[in-house]
């Protein structure tokens, strides 16, 4: 019988000291909202005039509005939502908020498992629902009016499955990436490796059923050979997606980056971009872009003095796909990928390469991490390229945006990062996935500081350092820290992001912060 579901349990109204009064009112359906990882199915990360309320001329005016302490966590990592005037944003912890977005008060709260996705809204039957992934493999959907728990599902049954791309809503269904840690059990004397295949699975957002599940390959993993200690070599795994899908709703299909493999044998849909059936979830196509392949797109398979073969040791597609329309009917699919190369392919084309350009020097947890952005004319990378220096990250190194025009990859500028100053430990890596506006593009830093860049030139035009302590409106302190993984949501004239990452020797924190207009 299969296990029971463990509901997560909403927190008393006693214990929200911020609780919003009945006179704050749920806006209209029709309000400006970011209600997914991309603000669109083709996952720009791009919000127009019309839903962002804010212009170019209003970026340098930004000021903190206000600011929520997430108690009893380290690191926030979940991009939050905005939606009919609320922000839901989740917590390491496993709680999930309603905020009113114009004053932060609490509507509702909501403890389950550790929240890892961002949050998308859709539509649960007839219900407004929230929707999030956990660090288990589990789905949830909740209420998102009352908070109250609509249904979990376990998205994959592998032990080390989690679910930390924001799952894509279209149309009553939900499209989960499915990742996982198995890597990292991996190096544990006596682990036998590797078992978990990533997939995308089709969720009714109905009722939790799951309509169909598609691996990255369709092999069972199966022993084919022993290491030289005598343990099991299991296989073909890995291809984790560690990002949002993306839906090409004119084509009826799906675009998901996946990551390396875990054991051998190799498979073409590692390090690849792989498109699925929208309805049927078949795999339809996959474009790779291995050590070998990168070698002979960047070098024609020739060694040289400035063109060497690369080394780094894997080569995720981590980011978010983004599928662009271009005039004259050209349409493309902009990828960023670990090695610090940007590609555009034609996704009607089985991925055939278009360009190609380097943003950054790639590495471990180097390139482009969580995800560029698009204004659909030019597409806007920040590299993390983190590295370290002794026990800590190294000052000097990584970071930096670039925005390439999407037709040609031509680079039309290039702003390195400012620097770390005097603050240790610090990095200047952005690896935070970027969020734009007309005219002007939003990037989180390592070092704590938010920037906003002029589209045209790439100049900073507004800059807030995040890593500090704030007093939460609910009687938290809320204190920042570094900015990694869910970016920046605007809507209605706010943008709100969390600050505070612990992880590779960045700084905690457990703020979730609001700016507006002056």
């Amino acid at each position: 019988a299969a296990a029971p579901v463990l509901a997560p349990t909403p927190v008393p109204v006693d214990q929200l000291p911020n609780r919003c009064g009945a006179d704050v009112k749920l806006a209209s359906a029709k309000a400006p909202a970011w209600a997914s990882w991309g603000a669109n199915p083709a996952n720009w990360r791009y919000q127009n005039a019309t839903q962002a309320r804010l212009s170019v001329t209003d970026v340098p005016l930004l000021k903190l509005k206000w600011a929520f302490g997430i108690p009893n966590v380290k690191i926030v990592r979940s991009q939050p939502a905005i939606f009919r005037g609320r922000v839901y944003v989740g917590g390491n912890d496993g709680t999930v908020y309603s905020l009113d977005a114009a004053t932060g008060c609490a509507f509702w709260a909501i403890t389950g498992k550790p929240v890892r996705s961002g949050l998308v809204i859709g539509k649960s039957g007839s219900a407004d629902a929230a929707f999030y992934g956990d660090g288990s493999g589990g789905v949830y959907a909740l209420d998102a009016v009352s908070g109250k728990f609509l249904w979990r599902t376990q998205a994959d049954p592998h032990p080390a499955a989690a679910i930390t791309g924001t799952p894509s809503y279209l149309d009553g269904r939900l499209y989960i990436p499915v990742s996982s840690g198995e890597e990292q059990s991996a190096r544990s004397p006596g682990y036998d490796c590797c078992t978990f295949r990533g997939s995308v699975v089709a969720i009714d957002a109905a009722n939790g059923k799951i309509l169909w599940q598609t691996y990255m390959a369709a092999e069972t993993p199966v022993p084919h050979g022993t290491t030289k200690d005598g343990h099991a070599i299991i296989g073909p795994s890995g291809m984790a997606i560690w990002s949002s899908p993306t839906l090409d709703v004119a084509k009826g299909r799906i675009y998901v980056g996946t990551g390396d493999n875990y054991s051998e044998p190799d498979t073409e849909t590692s390090d690849a971009v792989v498109a699925l059936d929208l309805r049927t979830g078949k795999m339809l196509w996959s474009a790779q872009f291995t050590k070998e392949k990168i070698f002979k797109i960047e070098c024609n398979g020739e060694a040289s003095a400035n063109c060497v073969e690369p080394t780094v040791p894997e080569f995720d597609l981590g980011a978010s796909p983004i599928l662009v329309q271009l005039p004259r009917g050209k349409r493309v699919l902009l990828l960023g990928q670990k090695s610090g190369l940007v590609y555009a392919v034609n996704p009607d084309a089985e991925g055939k390469l278009l360009w190609h350009q380097r943003a950054g020097v790639g590495g471990l947890l180097g390139g482009v991490q969580w995800g560029p952005a698009t204004d659909g004319v030019n597409a806007y990378v920040a590299v993390s390229d983190l590295a370290f220096l002794g026990r800590g990250p190294d000052p000097s190194k990584g970071g930096g945006i670039t925005a390439y025009r999407l037709s040609d990859g031509k680079t039309i500028w290039k702003t390195p990062p400012p620097g770390c100053g005097d603050r240790r430990p610090c990095s200047p890596a952005q690896s935070q996935a970027v969020s734009a506006i007309p005219g002007a593009v939003f990037s989180g830093s390592i070092d704590g500081h938010l920037r906003a860049y002029a589209t045209h030139d790439g100049r900073i035009i507004w800059d807030f350092d995040t890593a500090r302590s704030f007093d939460g409106v609910n009687g938290v302190t809320a204190k920042g820290g570094s900015l990694d993984v869910g970016g920046p949501v605007i809507a209605g004239g706010m943008v709100v992001v969390v600050s505070g990452y612990a992880g590779f020797g960045a700084m905690p924190g457990n703020a979730l912060l609001a700016f507006g207009r002056e």
